[in-house]
């Protein structure tokens, strides 16, 4: 897994939404071993710390030959960006293309709204 770099909130007394979105993700499918592929959103409100892109975009391509399911992969997102920045609130959206006529979007969210 690719490391995650992180910089210094310019701004950490507002709260300001940061969204990055990646159209081209792309894994496997652990069952079929067909590629999946799909956009990933992650919108957060940082604290001390943003997220550097180039990093997050190598971290998102590591999961390009793993065996992952949607559900899996959008939950080890948000877990894996939580621990490398400390956000204030984080959501990780994954909306993946159709396969078999259906097309699915995970959504989960820190801290959990259970």
């Amino acid at each position: 897994m690719s490391e995650i770099e992180t910089f210094d909130n310019p701004h950490p007394n507002r709260n300001y939404t940061i969204r990055h979105v990646a159209p081209e993700f792309t894994s496997v499918c652990p069952k079929t071993g067909q590629p999946d592929y799909g956009t990933i959103e992650i919108e957060y409100v940082a604290d001390a710390l943003c997220i550097e892109l180039k990093s997050l975009k190598f971290y998102l391509q590591s999961f390009r030959n793993e065996g992952v399911f949607y559900e899996d992969v959008v939950n080890r997102i948000l877990d894996d960006m939580v621990t490398a920045l400390s956000p204030r609130t984080m959501t990780v959206t994954g909306e993946f293309t159709p396969r078999g006529g259906m097309h699915s979007v995970v959504i989960a969210k820190y801290p959990d709204e259970a």
